[in-house]
């Protein structure tokens, strides 16, 4: 009877730890999500994939890195709620350190790129309304033909946490790029294209792992002991 109450007095402990070490762990740093949605003038062709968009906790703030497939660029269409990403915040945070990138090198834009979050909605063809976004301070910079080429697109949202930014809007989406669509499989469509759902945080996924094991390993012994007693 000692050893029974024994074995289920390890089992319980092994869970409420790893419950505890759940609570209590640092969560995942970075979260990354993919761009598959697509609403495209002209279609998809035979593209499922535009980019990504990760978000990485760095303290107090976090910081976006929308980064497109090699041929895709960004670019206002209009369709795109006159920007070139837009996500949600019902908070009022500053967007700063704001930056365009293609191939990995400074893209000048005339008039700079601006940011605001806790805006009235924004809507963004076939994705719905969303309350933040980026985009070029001087519009006609980042639209028609003399749009310049960017690929990658980076900023940080100052005093907020990635859950924070991670709400998605009525129709179900989380973050909308618009885009000119020219990677291989894609027509030269341009438009809108939004967010899928996120990767699945690795550090969660490995405690969920080890408090099953922990469960595991302690009824395999609390069995064993009774087992033996039995004999």
């Amino acid at each position: 009877m000692f050893m029974r109450r024994f074995g289920y007095a390890v089992t319980m402990l092994v869970a409420l730890l790893g419950v505890a070490l759940m609570a209590t762990a640092t969560p995942a740093q970075a979260d990354t999500f993919n761009l598959t949605s697509c609403h495209l003038s002209g279609g998809c062709g035979t593209v499922t994939q535009f980019g990504t968009v990760t978000l990485t906790q760095v303290g107090a703030n976090v910081t976006f890195d929308v980064v497109l497939n090699s041929g895709n660029r960004f670019v206002e269409t209009g369709a795109g709620g006159n920007s070139l990403f837009v996500f949600n915040d019902t908070t009022t945070h500053t967007v700063s350190n704001i930056s365009a990138t293609l191939d990995g090198n400074t893209v000048t834009i005339t008039g700079g790129l601006s940011g605001a979050t806790n805006t009235a909605p924004n809507n963004a063809d076939g994705t719905g309304d969303f309350t933040a976004a980026v985009f070029c301070t001087t519009a006609s910079s980042c639209n028609g033909g003399s749009t310049p080429n960017i690929n990658d697109l980076h900023f940080t949202v100052q005093g907020a946490m990635i859950a924070d930014l991670t709400t998605a809007n009525a129709n179900g989406n989380i973050f909308v790029a618009d885009i000119l669509c020219n990677q291989t499989g894609c027509g030269g469509g341009t438009g809108p294209v939004d967010v899928s759902a996120p990767v699945p945080e690795p550090t969660t996924l490995l405690m969920v792992g080890t408090v099953l094991a922990g469960l595991g390993a302690a009824w395999r012994r609390s069995r064993s002991r009774r087992g033996a007693l039995a004999v």
